[in-house]
């Protein structure tokens, strides 16, 4: 691809790391792009993490063994407001947001693609697993070829057009390849461990950055009943934010068998628990949707990912708009939480997907 240039985004990660050797390989003029989000703050965040301050060194030192160029973007400011803050809404209203997902919708995405558009770069690219497919004048985002690794979970919400002008160079490979290929080159990050937290939550204590923004006294951190689906009262919670629908640990015992979380009412600071039965759900409400496809139609099953690792489960659309979905589920599913995504599939085609707003429990 000679001639062709191509902006890639480097995490500091093993996977990004790759992608930009295997992008330098196939002849494009590379130019490796690292972001400086809120945790790249001195004071926030254990710096091992990928998206710490360590990331920026090891991005640096791959793209010098490369022999590419490397810029690091200041995204603090856009990376709090449309991040963070929406990160402690989310939890104020009773919700479980995904992070990863609305900084890859409004943040990573758009912003990698305006410093490829003043860099002169016709493409970008990512170290996500998934993959970008021509099928005719459409340009398609297709689950990964490794269905354990896939991220299209947390890709459904960036811009459609953005898909005629991004690779992903590892969608094709399992995390065994990726690691070998990166040995076989030297790079320093080719046995870096993978990071599950959230990286602007140090220590994993998401209950403290809450706190921060919110303040200790708010109704999400605040004292509040803790109830069973009857109304009778189970005992009391510390704040309502600390729990998700589906979470099991911290609850109550003295019952006949497990509780779980069932529901959360911020208006009375309420958490509703129940047996496992009770998570049972034979449909889910979505909005915000974004369309990576032509949209599903009312009436079609399609395929639904309701959380990140989940199998697809088969679904029925019962009403869909521009913004809005509503869906049928087959085979009921368990904790359909409000806050996380519903990624929609037509085999390996990522149809779009939506935030998740309600269920319709049995």
């Amino acid at each position: 691809m000679t001639g062709a240039s191509v902006l890639v985004a480097m995490s500091g990660g093993v996977d990004s790391s790759v992608a930009a050797a295997m992008l330098v390989r196939e002849g494009y003029r590379v130019i490796g792009a690292t972001m400086k989000t809120f945790c790249y703050s001195d004071a926030t965040g254990p710096a091992q993490k990928c998206c710490g301050l360590e990331g920026i060194a090891d991005a640096r030192s791959v793209a010098a063994a490369l022999q590419m160029p490397h810029r690091v973007f200041d995204l603090e400011k856009e990376f709090t407001d449309d991040v963070i803050r929406d990160f402690v809404q989310e939890y104020a209203a009773g919700r479980t947001p995904i992070p990863c997902v609305r900084c890859n919708s409004f943040t990573k995405f758009r912003d990698l693609v305006r410093q490829a558009d003043q860099l002169g770069c016709t493409h970008i690219a990512t170290g996500h697993y998934a993959r970008v497919e021509r099928r005719g004048e459409a340009s398609l985002l297709c689950r990964a070829e490794d269905d354990r690794k896939d991220q299209t979970y947390f890709l459904w919400g960036i811009p459609r057009a953005v898909l005629d002008r991004l690779l992903l160079p590892v969608g094709d490979l399992a995390k065994s390849d990726v690691r070998e290929a990166a040995r076989s080159l030297g790079l320093l990050t080719a046995d870096k461990p993978e990071s599950f937290e959230i990286c602007f939550v140090p220590d994993d204590d998401y209950a403290g950055v809450l706190r921060d923004h919110l303040g200790a006294a708010h109704p999400a951190l605040s004292p509040g009943p803790i109830v069973r689906e009857d109304g009778s009262v189970a005992g009391e919670h510390q704040g309502y934010a600390r729990f998700t629908v589906g979470q099991r640990k911290g609850l109550p015992g003295g019952f006949g068998e497990p509780m779980f979380v069932i529901e959360i009412r911020p208006e009375s600071r309420t958490v509703v628990i129940g047996p496992r039965n009770a998570l049972a759900s034979v449909g889910l409400t979505a909005r915000g949707a974004n369309w990576l496809a032509d949209p599903p139609r009312r009436g079609e099953n399609i395929g639904v990912r309701i959380r990140h690792g989940a199998p697809i489960v088969d679904a029925r659309v019962v009403a869909v708009n521009s913004e809005d979905f509503s869906l049928e589920l087959l085979a009921a599913q368990d904790a359909v939480t409000p806050g996380q995504s519903a990624v929609l599939y037509r085999e390996d085609v990522v149809l779009g997907g939506g935030v998740i707003t309600g269920s319709e429990r049995r």
